[in-house]
């Protein structure tokens, strides 16, 4: 571990400092999310099965995901376990389950009874869809569990079983990752489980412990992670209605995603394949760096032909200059255009393989379980 990466980590590591975790969790979601509340200096108790967390199997994983936490291990159908939890959740701020919906209330961990010994207590239930109506009766509380018109959340998905990939299906996150033939990919990045679970369980989980140390209450929430991906596509929601409008299409009509706004429509914004079947990223998004992409380029005819000056996709002019500059990338291997844009800055990088990541200065403070944080303190 490098002195920056220390330095780092020690700058924001008092932050939570005093918070009090119980971590029933396993597997993916939950330990990435207590992982982050310890890197931020939360005291973490992971709680698992006799049998222990599945995670351990992975070993490297397992050990990224849990070093710096306290583990104990209880037969979670042992009563005499349940108290022996029950007096650590005396103590603790927040506990965190992955558990479906109803499972605490068999355990007798259920939010009525958790709150009668520990009031100030938040619990963060991540699931995969959610929870209904009927759950709400066991203190089980969505964000928006009623709309202004007073409609009910009512679906029967709240007890099916599930993984990242259903997730991802299932909010629609997973049609958006097309191949610019239209072709399905099947991403390597648990996209629900991170960012629907983990990311979203982290930031509800401070804002109900910022109000419980201000009213004295806490509360029981259910991450959604199929909810949470849904609502992370702000993007393709209007952006499909930009494109049709442009195209003479009606605002409603299907628009595939390698054909939208950020997709690949524009030449300005999409992967270009290189000699070598590398592929490069233009992001010259504004104008002022599509203009240096086509200096760098020497295609200095393409300068004007940019969304901000009128000239959308469904151009003509756009279509050709797609197909110019993805013949110019073919034309040299991705080491000759890294050489060339290294010195540029006009938001058109390499798409670097995980080994190349893992090398590159970017990352050079990652620790011995190749994490780097999200956050740095600048002094």
């Amino acid at each position: 571990m490098t002195d920056a990466h220390v330095s780092n980590h020690d700058q924001m590591a008092d932050c939570l400092q005093g918070l009090r975790v119980v971590d029933l969790t396993r597997n993916l979601p939950g330990p990435f999310a207590t992982r982050l509340l310890a890197d931020l200096g939360a005291d973490v108790l992971k709680i698992e099965p006799k049998q222990g967390d599945p995670a351990r199997v992975f070993g490297e994983l397992f050990a990224a995901l849990n070093h710096g936490k306290t583990t104990e291990k209880y037969d979670f159908h042992d009563p005499k376990a349940i108290e022996a939890i029950k007096a650590h959740l005396k103590e603790a701020d927040v506990m965190l389950d992955s558990f479906r919906p109803g499972v605490l209330a068999e355990m007798g961990l259920d939010a009525k009874a958790l709150h009668a010994v520990n009031p100030k207590l938040v619990i963060v239930s991540i699931t995969g869809y959610g929870v209904v109506d009927n759950y709400a009766k066991e203190g089980i509380y969505l964000e928006d569990a009623y709309s202004k018109n007073d409609s009910q959340i009512n679906h029967d998905w709240s007890d099916k079983a599930g993984h990242d990939i259903n997730f991802m299906a299932m909010s629609g996150v997973l049609d958006q990752l097309k191949t610019s033939q239209g072709e399905q990919a099947m991403p390597n990045i648990q996209f629900a489980d991170l960012a629907g679970g983990s990311d979203t369980a982290v930031i509800a989980l401070l804002a109900a412990v910022f109000a419980a140390q201000h009213t004295g209450k806490g509360r029981h929430i259910a991450i959604s992670m199929t909810h949470s991906l849904y609502n992370h596509m702000v993007m393709p929601k209007v952006t499909g209605k930009l494109i049709n409008s442009f195209s003479g299409k009606g605002l409603n009509d299907t628009l595939l995603p390698q054909h939208d706004f950020l997709g690949g429509a524009l030449p300005c914004y999409r992967l270009y394949q290189t000699a070598d079947q590398r592929h490069m990223a233009v992001g010259s998004l504004e104008l002022k760096f599509w203009q240096g992409l086509c200096e760098v380029l020497e295609l200095p005819a393409l300068k004007d032909i940019h969304w901000q000056l009128g000239i959308m996709p469904n151009r003509l002019e756009s279509q050709t200059a797609t197909k110019t500059i993805a013949e110019k990338f073919a034309s040299q291997t991705l080491e000759h255009w890294q050489r060339i844009f290294v010195a540029t800055d006009v938001c058109v990088t390499p798409v670097l393989s995980l080994q190349e990541a893992k090398a590159h200065p970017l990352f050079a403070h990652q620790d011995e379980h190749q994490a780097t944080s999200g956050w740095q303190q600048v002094n």
